[in-house]
């Protein structure tokens, strides 16, 4: 479709073709459509995984600008902290934070749980594990019988008779219906086997682990060499690890998006009619994470996220569900790009697949931080379940050109070069140490777990994290008061009982890394230090407390959403299940979130809202030695600094006599 950039005021025009192009005119101003009766609504959520609002523009993501000047553009919207995917894909689900889901992220320690993931293999987890696979999710439901502890968005539809659909990003999708009661198709399954036997009828290639989910014999997808959803191959510099940030051969997720939007297109939605319907989009996340924001790859990841919304929308208007339809775009969580402090570790060059020298114009080759073996250099037991690790263009270049982390070849890795060695925990039946730190490796915020929970351990953890310059907020579970450090309950992330060490339902220590929202890194604002997730050499990074990475993206429009409306007010993800339930007709309960009624047809005017900033502080930690991000072992110290503490900045809106807390960001300051 082909949309001229005048403002639209319905869904419907855009729909049509509207906004001054061929196929209708907009609606007049102030004058949205009349809702219809719940039962003959349809939503469809499409997320842009990792999307900032700043990244929408008029010429790279048009249809998504045409889209947001039609509905409710939420302005000052929130994802839930830790800002990962998997967070934020449980209070997508349900309306709820971690503390009351008890999931807590991309990456957990449950070393209770027993399964295989999705390829058939079997999955230690006794080590943290990554939990965007279908199987995964899967063994981990089975050791908490509820995986997570609060009625789904999708639950709910069920009992209310909404048919549903869940497709996209493998672990997000499955996470709304992990129950199975709809349909779906992601990077790894099809369900129900009705459904695959179906799309495999009508033509669609199954992911080659789809049979795994199925009694053997059930579902057959010939030999597997057939991969719809195989990310390209990447472009990386000479030392064959780390991926060039000026490649501009596109995105790397982009045929699987692409299959997988055409079988719900194709398929899925005219045939099986879904009212709710959820399509999660990796892009651009995998792409900031692979090259960078900013990157010739990162605008061509959302020019083709853009293709794809464009497609949705004409599906929806050939199909006639103009008039009824709902679209809702949302990211799960913002992005900054990987990047230490520029006074240490200036941005450099790339010369013939090399990192070469200094250019303020030029890429980090910095950020990534190892912080097991941070802590084991202080003399603590710390593992992260990582193997040796080699990621030589972002652990750090001094100024005068050295390395943080040297390379090493002394045989000890299988005769690969490597940075750090391998930090496992001990693997059954070799028991493990009380006082063992374990720390799950998220990114922007990383988790320790500290094995029966001592005290005296996790005030010597967090006395370290607070001495170095790569941490920010830190935040721990209710039962240590310690200074410099807020309870997990203030962000509402604790989670029950815990002392049961081999079944931990919340960490012990949650932390962000620092950030630098202003620094510039490819054009772009917005820089954060990051844990080496899976041990890659990731250019961009989420998770953290920035306000780059917490504010994201909510668009709406529709007949029951408000046209050409801009909301001002505080939102956040935990706020988009129980809107879309009171647009479908249901109520959820347990949800901690708030109906946003100020962006719904007929509700209240802004003036029934109050927001009241605050800040909550943290008391100071004294007796410090600062230690700076270019020696792992500390003995780089910041002259005079002595001091840690930090603020956590909110907003909070009241309406109807109920009150509403957001966090905007947590900033730590050592003096």
């Amino acid at each position: 479709m082909m949309y001229a950039m005048a403002r639209c005021l319905t869904l419907a025009a855009v729909i049509a073709g509207g906004c001054g192009g061929a196929g209708g005119a907009p609606s007049a101003p102030g004058a949205p459509p009349a809702p219809g009766h719940p039962s003959d609504r349809t939503v469809i959520v499409v997320v842009w995984d990792g999307l900032r609002p700043d990244a929408i523009t008029a010429d790279v993501t048009r249809h998504l600008a045409i889209l947001r000047d039609a509905g409710t553009d939420f302005t000052d919207h929130h994802a839930t902290y830790p800002t990962f995917t998997m967070v934020n894909a449980a209070s997508l689900a349900t309306g709820a934070y971690p503390g009351a889901t008890g999931f807590y992220g991309n990456v957990l320690w449950q070393p209770g749980a027993t399964g295989k993931d999705a390829a058939g293999k079997d999955v230690d987890f006794r080590q943290p594990v990554f939990t965007e696979d279908y199987a995964v999710l899967d063994a981990l439901k089975l050791k908490r019988r509820q995986l997570l502890q609060v009625d789904t968005l999708f639950d709910l539809a069920h009992a209310a008779g909404v048919a549903t659909a869940a497709i996209g990003k493998t672990g997000a999708a499955y996470l709304q219906d992990n129950a199975r009661a709809g349909v779906g198709i992601d990077e790894r399954i099809a369900w129900p086997l009705a459904t695959a036997r179906r799309l495999q009828a009508a033509g669609v290639v199954l992911p080659p682990t789809a049979p795994g989910a199925f009694s053997p014999g059930a579902l057959a997808v010939g030999d597997g060499s057939a991969n719809p959803v195989k990310s390209i191959d990447l472009h990386k510099l000479a030392d064959g690890v780390t991926v060039d940030p000026d490649d501009a051969g596109g995105s790397p997720s982009q045929p699987a998006i692409h299959h997988l939007v055409d079988a719900f297109l194709d398929h899925v939605l005219p045939e099986q009619r879904p009212r709710l319907s959820v399509v999660w989009l990796r892009d651009p996340d995998t792409t900031e994470h692979t090259y960078g924001i900013g990157t010739v790859n990162w605008r061509k990841a959302l020019h083709e996220n853009d293709e794809r919304l464009g497609e949705i929308i004409d599906r929806v208007r050939t199909l006639g569900l103009a008039a009824t339809t709902d679209i809702i775009v949302v990211s799960d969580h913002g992005h900054s790009n990987v990047a230490g402090p520029a006074s240490v570790f200036p941005l450099r060059a790339i010369r013939d697949g090399e990192i070469g020298e200094v250019d303020p114009r030029g890429h980090s080759a910095a950020g990534l931080v190892r912080i097991s073996d941070i802590l084991r250099r202080a003399g603590l037991n710390a593992v992260d379940g990582l193997g040796c690790t080699f990621t030589p263009g972002m652990t750090g270049l001094r100024r005068d050109g050295t390395p943080v982390y040297p390379t090493r070849s002394d045989g000890a890795c299988a005769n690969k070069p490597y940075q750090v060695g391998a930090s496992l925990v001990p693997r059954a039946p070799e028991p493990i140490a009380p006082g063992t730190i374990v720390v799950a490796v998220n990114g922007g915020s990383d988790y320790l777990y500290v094995y029966k929970h001592d005290p005296a351990v996790v005030a010597r953890a967090v006395r370290v994290l607070q001495e170095r310059a790569e941490v920010g907020a830190i935040f721990v579970d209710d039962r240590f008061a310690l200074p410099g450090t807020l309870p997990l309950s203030k962000i509402n992330a604790r989670h029950g009982n815990n002392d049961n060490p081999d079944q931990p339902d919340n960490p012990d220590v949650i932390f962000s890394y620092d950030f630098d929202p202003d620094a510039v890194v490819e054009g772009v604002p917005g820089t954060e230090l990051a844990g080496m997730l899976n041990g890659s050499t990731f250019r961009g990074m989420h998770g953290s407390f920035s306000p780059r990475d917490v504010h994201n993206v909510l668009i709406a429009a529709g007949p029951d959403f408000r046209a050409g409306f801009r909301d001002p007010l505080p939102t956040s993800n935990v706020d988009v299940a129980p809107t879309i339930a009171r647009v479908l007709g249901f109520a959820m309960p347990r949800a901690q979130g708030r109906v946003l009624h100020e962006a719904l047809v007929g509700g209240p005017a802004l003036a029934a809202f109050h927001v009241a900033p605050g800040v909550i502080r943290s008391a100071l930690a004294t007796g410090l030695t600062v230690r700076a991000p270019t020696d792992p072992d500390g003995k780089d110290v910041v002259p005079g600094a002595s001091t840690y503490s930090f603020e956590l900045r909110t907003k909070t809106l009241s309406f109807a006599g109920a009150l509403t807390t957001y966090f905007d960001s947590a900033k730590a300051t050592r003096r």
